[in-house]
């Protein structure tokens, strides 16, 4: 591991659980359901949170949005519709990947949005 993916790793305070929703085989009954399934537990990561104040005010109070980054190893394959899972700072949220991943050479940063439901 070089240095700079290092220094960007001790950054890392969290935990992520990556999940999707698969078809799974019940080995006794052979009856196929879909189900949650971990397809990666206790990755180090780190998420970013970042607000971002409406420049359009209406007769309101200014719309305030959160925009939310995960921060993981490049070798991680996210695959969209997965649920993820991160505990940081003693707090666990489960969220959705809301685009494309940014991939770099030492890390990649994924937006986030909280998760609803399975696509």
């Amino acid at each position: 591991m070089n240095a700079v993916r290092k220094a960007i790793e001790s950054l890392y305070q969290g935990n992520c659980t990556i999940e999707e929703f698969k078809s799974v085989k019940d080995p006794n009954t052979h009856i196929t359901s879909k189900k949650e399934v971990i397809v990666l537990e206790n990755q180090k990561c780190r998420l970013s949170y970042e607000k971002i104040a409406s420049a359009n005010q209406t007769n309101g109070p200014a719309i305030i949005a959160q925009s939310i980054k995960l921060f993981i190893a490049p070798e991680i394959v996210v695959n969209p519709g997965s649920k993820i899972i991160v505990t940081q700072h003693g707090k666990t949220t489960a969220f959705q990947q809301s685009g494309e991943p940014a991939l770099y050479t030492n890390h990649q940063e994924i937006r986030l949005e909280l998760f609803k439901e399975y696509a």
